[in-house]
């Protein structure tokens, strides 16, 4: 940090501090108690802190909090907060309920240690009050420490900490407050990759909005949510799961979307080793596809992610617009299969040697990394519009230089194709359903399914327009 940034982190603790409503309790554990120190070494502390703690041995915090599988996890946290919050009202209410805010900040955090060498990273959340005796709203994150050293991550700890209780106290607007997190440290020392706002100030509030906003601010490279539109942190989901990712528009869902899938994991189910409880599907849109000039709509977003969400689908939005870049944001989380859904088109431009001009070691570079954990590609056909003949995955045309390249991810089986699919969905393409569904002419009823046409008409969604009357 430079000086600059500690200063201006300060700052905010100070303003804290001196704020006289404001009055709570910080629990911490993991990485020190570097939130709450901040508060300490800026002096006003007495006026601001009720209580710190930090149960540190796992007898101690269970016998505090209740036992718990995984001491790092959104769970433990959820519970920190909800006994601090409840002692802090029980001991603190009749007294100073009337004129102070009561807060509680909790985190657990597993920092770099001379045991702890995988990846580092902690839940933070805060539950505040905005006036006196008001039910509280919550603020819940997840965050990656980068650094690579204990001391510097628990630095990082410190000032996240001290944004997120500023933002909670003092920005409202939750673009805002998203934007404010990574104020005063540097790029690359941090990620937050979810984040929950929940109680009444937050009330109108739409988390997969919020989720969107941590991708697009650039602090994270990708966020889920769960069909429900529940945020999620990916370490939830991917847990001893095997993926299966479709990336796509979906703009809208139509047969063919579905087939490509269904016929995909058909396949993957016979390579993978595992279950379908097992299996993790995820529906994938980049930030770029989501953009229409330089922006992003959120009506037409929340539209794609509503129908999604219908179907049951986990939804990825993420800035990987290069397939090996996903890769290895999936190898992150899981040793188990890995497969990727994409059609004839989506093929052809993988192995398109423009995309990696940027990589030392060209498509060499990319494909190495693509597949080097076993992940498979899925592909589904498509009809040459020319010939009207179908093209499977393994008989797309490439640059001949690049013959025997693909020849070897076909012998080694990193190419599957969809065999069991619907020929007559292969000519449904978005773009025409789309142009269709907007031009009132009603034919794209017959593309898309029955769930998904009752919601586009229903909700005018993309532009939806009713049928001209003869």
């Amino acid at each position: 940090m430079t000086p600059e940034m500690e200063i201006a982190t300060d700052r905010k603790a100070l303003q804290i501090n001196l704020d006289p409503a404001k009055y709570g309790t910080f629990a911490e554990i993991g990485a020190g108690q570097e939130v709450a120190r901040r508060f300490f070494r800026i002096g006003g502390a007495a006026g601001t802190v009720a209580k710190t703690m930090s149960a540190y041995d796992m007898t101690f915090s269970d016998a505090i909090y209740g036992p718990a599988d995984r001491y790092v996890s959104r769970v433990r946290l959820q519970t920190m907060l909800d006994h601090e919050y409840s002692l802090l009202i029980e001991r603190l209410d009749a007294k100073f309920g009337a004129e102070k805010t009561f807060f509680v900040f909790a985190d657990t955090v597993a920092a770099r240690s001379f045991k702890q060498r995988s990846e580092s990273h902690g839940w933070l959340g805060m539950r505040f009050q905005s006036e006196p005796r008001a039910q509280p709203s919550q603020i819940i994150i997840h965050v990656r420490l980068l650094d690579p050293t204990n001391v510097e991550q628990q630095e990082a700890l410190g000032v996240i900490g001290v944004n997120l209780l500023y933002g909670a106290f003092y920005q409202r607007q939750p673009e805002k407050l998203i934007s404010s997190l990574h104020e005063n440290l540097p790029s690359g020392r941090i990620e937050v990759d979810m984040i929950k706002f929940s109680g009444p100030v937050f009330q109108n509030v739409d988390n997969r909005l919020m989720s969107l906003q941590l991708v697009s601010q650039g602090l994270t490279n990708a966020v889920m949510f769960k069909a429900d539109g529940e945020t999620a942190q990916p370490a939830e989901i991917f847990y001893k799961k095997a993926i299966l990712v479709e990336r796509g528009s979906f703009r809208p869902v139509t047969y063919a979307t579905n087939d490509m899938l269904d016929g995909a994991r058909r396949v993957f189910l016979k390579h993978c080793d595992c279950s379908e409880n097992e299996v993790v599907v995820l529906m994938e849109m980049t930030l770029e596809n989501l953009l229409a000039d330089g922006q992003v709509d959120h009506a037409d977003f929340l539209a794609r992610v509503d129908i999604l969400g219908a179907l049951g689908r986990t939804v990825l939005i993420s800035k990987f617009g290069e397939y090996y870049r996903l890769a290895a944001y999936l190898f992150r989380y899981t040793n188990r299969a890995i497969g990727l859904v994409m059609g004839v088109p989506s093929l052809i431009e993988i192995l398109n040697e423009k995309y990696y001009a940027n990589l030392e070691g060209g498509i060499l570079e990319a494909l190495g990394r693509m597949f080097k954990g076993g992940l498979k590609l899925y592909v589904y056909p498509m009809i040459d519009e020319t010939s009207g003949k179908v093209v499977t995955g393994t008989q797309i045309q490439v640059a001949r230089n690049l013959r025997s390249l693909f020849r070897y991810l076909i012998d080694n089986q990193y190419v599957q194709e969809i065999t069991d699919y619907h020929s007559e969905y292969l000519r449904i393409h978005p773009p025409d359903v789309l142009a269709k569904l907007q031009s009132g002419n009603s034919s794209w009823e017959r593309m898309v399914p029955p769930e998904v046409v009752h919601m586009i008409k229903k909700r005018e969604f993309f532009g939806y327009r009713r049928p001209i009357a003869a």
